[in-house]
């Protein structure tokens, strides 16, 4: 496929470009007291410097990194630290103002250490806040004042005084000791639970390293540039590539941190560590061995990705893990081995659901395929297994068994799909058309290249709908608009996200390679970090940029970009649309329009989405569940503007109760009108897939146009 041939051109085009110039030594780190003073390393100077590279030359959106942009960066970089304003001080933005017009320069020189200077005063103030909030619990609060609590400062000027300061964080501790209170009134014991709470804060503060400091700098940069150029540190893009090919090489076991012990919250059913029948949720891991003779490595304390790295590792290796049992005290652990396998994160794949309608008092089945992402096992389709998973083989598995069902028509739920590959899109578009182009892609030289589906095969050609909402983005709007392009199916739901742009995930292993692995032992006498486990269960030191190489366009030539894809029949939006998409993203990309393709349209619904929408809003008017989700929607958009919140226990008792009234009674109305079972007041909501009242709405839809078209 040619989108494949333009990857690989950048990955040479950026490997050619790498240069060992990197040896500019940056100046001294600047020393703060009060803070880790962390430091940034030289291959972080090193990737800094051939990611500013890479971005400023191959880059879609052509950038010239000066001053301008200098300032961008430097007010995102701010924002990220300290966005609500509660912890620096007019006095440090005022000594940071010198770096302002200077991060261009630093980048392009690898310098970090302004950065990192920035970042230990933030985590200087930080500290003294918590700690401050520590020796106020000492104090006997007055929960019947009539005080108001400021807890959106985002607009406001920073505080110039530390006393200042100190007015503020006696209001948030109040508040948070007030809201503990209300569900559990006993001051001491609530006390102490806030007490835990912030010693954790303070302890979380100090397991920060360098690497988190350079991934929210350099996620500052690239979100300059444009929203979706990406750098991720190795961690992050070892969870990335896992999100991307929903699989992962490892023991088959989530893990949470709590309290300082890395704890199994879930175990994957049929893996290594269901397999070994030794393992149960909640018990503790202390200590990792590799391979059957490995030493012990204790990980008490330890964060929980570092702990994720030692435990994950290449399918067919051995792993020994330490465990503290449930309940068990240090003297009581015992040894686990295990091999590693490759592990398929099931819940996170297309899944399938039959629902009956009625239409004039004949049942009509309908086939709904929930599709949480645009996945594909990258590594195995690579290497030539002909079991690699992918969305659309998935969904082709699904259609089969679901015309197996005779089922009458199918709906494709693209809500919260955020997209993933590109080529899975083309593929899935190809189920459901005979052939013909699927998407248009323009790159960083203008040449714009036609993307089509070439295989004759239909596995669906039936009635068929696709859900979408607003963050149905990229790759979905890829499929969607295809499908409402050749008026294939009818879109429901809100206007998608509107991205529009290509990236190619570039891992900077491979890019800056040996060179610079020699020249960082000839600088440091050390190798570069080779402590992070991907996907693959390899470990990566210099992380992976995502860089946008392309825009893609429909075929009707009309981008998605900022617009999105706008459904044939519109449902409200309960994600506020002035607060997510890209239209809210001051670095994105402009929409534009290019020369449409040459492509045949099977089918139209112009003449039915006017009866479809009368349908539609005839039954929404008598629906309990759309009047109760309007409510919902306005009653957020009014907390959304509100910035305080009283600090009077009465007060916000019974704003509470009322909360939680009218949360209980949309939800029980929603049940009620489905046909379920109430809840009863401080019962536990769990997510019930039959409570989903525009889902099931989408499936009357397509029912009313199976009826209209009889």
């Amino acid at each position: 496929m040619r989108i494949k041939n333009m990857f690989k051109k950048l990955y040479m085009m950026a490997i050619l470009g790498a240069s060992v110039a990197c040896q500019a030594t940056p100046g001294e780190p600047i020393k703060v007291a009060g803070s880790k003073n962390l430091e940034p390393d030289q291959q972080q100077s090193i990737v800094c410097k051939e990611v500013t590279e890479m971005i400023t030359h191959y880059n879609y959106k052509k950038i010239q990194l000066n001053d301008s942009i200098s300032t961008v960066i430097f007010n995102r970089y701010i924002k990220a630290l300290d966005e609500n304003h509660n912890y620096l001080l007019a006095s440090d933005i005022k000594d940071f103002d010198q770096y302002k017009s200077r991060l261009d320069d630093d980048l392009q020189n690898g310098d970090l250490n302004h950065v990192f200077y920035m970042f230990n005063v933030y985590q200087k103030r930080y500290n003294e806040r918590i700690k401050y909030s520590l020796g106020q619990l000492n104090k006997t609060y007055d929960f019947t004042q009539n005080e108001s609590f400021m807890f959106n400062r985002e607009d406001q000027p920073w505080f110039s005084t530390v006393t200042d300061l100190d007015k503020f964080w006696d209001k948030r501790v109040k508040y948070d000791l007030l809201n503990l209170n209300l569900a559990t009134p006993d001051l001491t014991k609530d006390k102490e639970i806030l007490k835990k709470r912030y010693e954790n804060l303070i302890t979380q503060s100090g397991k920060l390293n360098n690497q988190d400091v350079f991934q929210i700098f350099m996620d500052a940069f690239t979100e300059s540039v444009d929203p979706h150029t990406n750098y991720f540190i190795p961690s992050r893009a070892a969870q990335f590539n896992i999100d991307m090919s929903k699989s992962l090489e490892g023991i088959g076991a989530s893990l949470i941190s709590d309290n300082e012990y890395i704890t199994i919250k879930t175990i994957v059913k049929g893996g290594p560590a269901e397999r070994s029948k030794q393992l149960t949720i909640d018990d503790r891991i202390i200590g990792v061995a590799q391979g059957k003779n490995g030493e012990f490595q204790d990980i008490i304390g330890w964060r929980i990705d570092n702990a994720i790295t030692l435990i994950r590792g290449p399918k067919g290796t051995t792993v020994r893990l330490k465990i503290l049992p449930k309940g068990k005290t240090t003297t009581n652990s015992k040894i686990v081995e295990m091999v590693r396998e490759k592990i398929v994160v099931e819940d996170q794949l297309a899944s399938k659901e039959v629902r009956t309608y009625n239409l004039n008092g004949k049942p009509v089945k309908i086939g709904i395929i929930d599709v949480p992402g645009f996945y594909l096992d990258y590594k195995a389709y690579q290497s030539g297994d002909k079991n690699y998973r992918s969305v659309s083989r998935d969904v082709k598995a699904i259609l089969d068994s679901l015309k197996a069902q005779k089922v009458d028509g199918i709906v494709i739920d693209l809500r919260q799909n955020g997209g993933g590959s590109l080529p899975e899109a083309i593929q899935m578009t190809g189920l459901f058309i005979k052939t013909g182009p699927v998407v248009q892609v323009r790159d960083v030289k203008n040449r714009i290249e036609q993307d089509t589906d070439d295989d004759p095969e239909i596995a669906w050609n039936g009635p068929m709908a696709v859900m979408v909402d607003r963050f149905s983005a990229s790759a979905s709007e890829i499929f969607a608009a295809a499908i409402q392009d050749y008026g294939r199916g009818l879109i429901i739901g809100t206007q998608t996200y509107g991205k529009g742009t290509v990236q190619s995930a570039i891992d900077l292993d491979k890019v800056i390679g040996n060179s610079f692995s020699k020249l960082l032992a000839g600088v440091t006498g050390k190798t570069g970090q080779q402590g992070f486990v991907g996907a693959d269960g390899r470990p990566t030191g210099f992380g992976q940029i995502n860089l946008t190489i392309a825009k893609f366009y429909r075929i009707n030539g009309s981008s998605t970009q900022h617009k999105g894809v706008v459904p044939d029949i519109q449902f409200p939006s309960a994600i506020p649309l002035d607060k997510y998409g890209e239209d809210t993203e001051p670095s994105a990309l402009p929409f534009d329009m290019i020369a449409k393709s040459s492509y045949s349209s099977v089918g139209s619904f112009a003449t039915v989405v006017p009866e479809l929408k009368t349908l539609h809003d005839s039954r929404m008017q008598a629906n309990v569940n759309y009047k109760n989700l309007l409510e919902d929607i306005a009653e957020y958009k009014k907390r959304d503007a509100e910035k305080t919140v009283t600090l009077n226990e009465a007060d916000l008792k019974k704003q509470h109760e009322q909360d939680d009234a009218i949360s209980l009674a949309h939800d029980n109305a929603r049940r009620t009108a489905l046909g379920l079972k109430p809840l009863i007041k401080g019962e536990p909501r769990k997510k019930d897939k039959d409570a989903d009242f525009l889902k099931i709405e989408a499936g009357q839809i397509l029912t009313d146009y199976i009826g209209l078209k009889k």
